[in-house]
């Protein structure tokens, strides 16, 4: 009698808690969390004891899942209350951490992923599905890129030309997995050819927990990094540099890899994510060129900086920005006689008012980091404007990027 009261109350609690995972992101951290609870799919045979574990197991789960939205919450209304530079957006650890980063993004934007107006459980429209399934789903408020379990996919930015990239070039992206920090995700510069290179084409690099395997084989991971590679369902920020010959990879904070060894062209960007586990993807930015910020302004009074990210209508720094701000300042330091004018300015969406103002909140924050390293303020100015002074027109995702920027103006 006990052992089927126990059953009957297994399913009626069971049946409704899955019921209510609707997105598949839910659904990955509730399969993530039923590897180590016993399956509700077990036959009715089995002991009276797995039926109990299951049945706690699921309230612990419910549980645990209202506490971290209450903890999420206090979060945000911590971050609402006191303007810091903080990890949103897909970056781990702070701009602290970030302090020794060197990665500067290329100095004009070819392609940047824009999912905010994409239908959820649609196929992104930006980009070439070549093999697998993906589709837009709801993740940490945003709308971001999910390739389920199975299948897995290969993606690819949808350009008029299928080779668009330059000699000299940066890609950044997010990524995070339900199980694994970085496992089973690659990254191609034309469509992979496994157990083969593909003549006269820059080869690809796969990524792991514990390192990455580029053309120098194995890399492994610092310790501190693949200990971060342990936590499941957490962002990394990949950023990838590549000059002709020359290559550099980083995850996070480090630098993981570094060549001198390319050889071949890059066609394209594809990337490839093997299906053993729910993976998600975002903010994927495709920029050309590179910058030497010391040089640079050797030649010229002007430069326009794409580098310094921030939080969506928000002066928060995003860590990953500290490449681009470790420029300015080590440009600054080397000479003493340079002062410059920062100038933010914005794309064109939402109010022009607010905009401005943003924009002059964005100037100042790039201002205070560096004042915060020691550099004198009164080798800085600032001024916001807007989305008055465009680089080109608003009417894509790359326009809006390209407009989105920095400048730095020699007084």
């Amino acid at each position: 009698m006990k052992r089927l009261i126990l059953i009957l109350l297994l399913f009626s609690v069971a049946g409704p808690l899955y019921a209510q995972i609707d997105n598949p992101a839910d659904k990955a951290k509730s399969d993530a969390t039923s590897s180590v609870n016993n399956n509700v799919d077990n036959t009715v045979d089995n002991s009276v004891n797995k039926a109990e574990s299951a049945i706690k197991g699921l309230f612990r789960k419910k549980k645990k899942e209202n506490n971290q939205q209450q903890t999420n919450t206090q979060k945000g209304n911590q971050q609402a209350q006191v303007a810091q530079p903080s990890a949103a957006g897909g970056s781990t650890g702070s701009i602290k951490d970030y302090k020794n980063y060197d990665f500067i993004t290329g100095d004009k934007i070819i392609f940047q992923s824009q999912l905010a107006d994409e239908s959820v459980g649609e196929i992104p429209s930006q980009f070439t599905l070549v093999h697998g399934q993906m589709d837009v789903q709801q993740e940490d408020g945003e709308n971001v890129i999910h390739v389920p379990k199975g299948a897995g996919a290969t993606m690819t930015p949808r350009m008029k030309n299928t080779s668009y990239m330059p000699d000299q070039f940066t890609i950044e992206l997010d990524f995070k997995n339900e199980l694994f920090g970085l496992e089973h995700l690659m990254v191609d510069f034309g469509h992979r050819v496994y157990y083969a290179s593909v003549a006269g084409e820059i080869p690809g690099m796969t990524f792991s927990n514990d390192g990455v395997n580029w053309t120098l084989g194995d890399v492994e991971y610092p310790d501190a990094l693949k200990d971060i590679m342990k936590d499941p369902m957490k962002w990394h920020h990949i950023a990838i540099a590549i000059n002709k010959n020359t290559g550099k990879i980083y995850v996070d904070q480090y630098r993981v890899a570094s060549v001198n060894n390319l050889s071949g062209q890059a066609n394209n960007v594809t990337i490839d994510v093997n299906g053993y586990e729910n993976s998600y993807i975002k903010n994927i930015r495709i920029a050309a060129g590179g910058i030497n910020i010391y040089k640079q302004v050797t030649t010229d009074n002007k430069i326009i900086l794409h580098g310094i990210l921030f939080d969506v209508d928000k002066a928060t720094i995003k860590p990953e920005s500290m490449g681009t701000i470790n420029g300015i300042y080590s440009t600054l330091q080397k000479d003493p006689s340079l002062k410059f004018e920062i100038d933010g300015h914005t794309d064109n969406t939402g109010d022009p008012a607010h905009n401005l103002t943003l924009s002059q909140q964005r100037a100042d924050a790039v201002k205070a980091q560096l004042v915060s390293m020691g550099i004198d303020a009164s080798r800085l100015a600032t001024k916001g404007f807007g989305d008055t002074k465009p680089l080109g027109p608003n009417d894509s995702p790359e326009g809006m990027a390209n407009n989105r920027r920095v400048e730095l103006i020699k007084i």
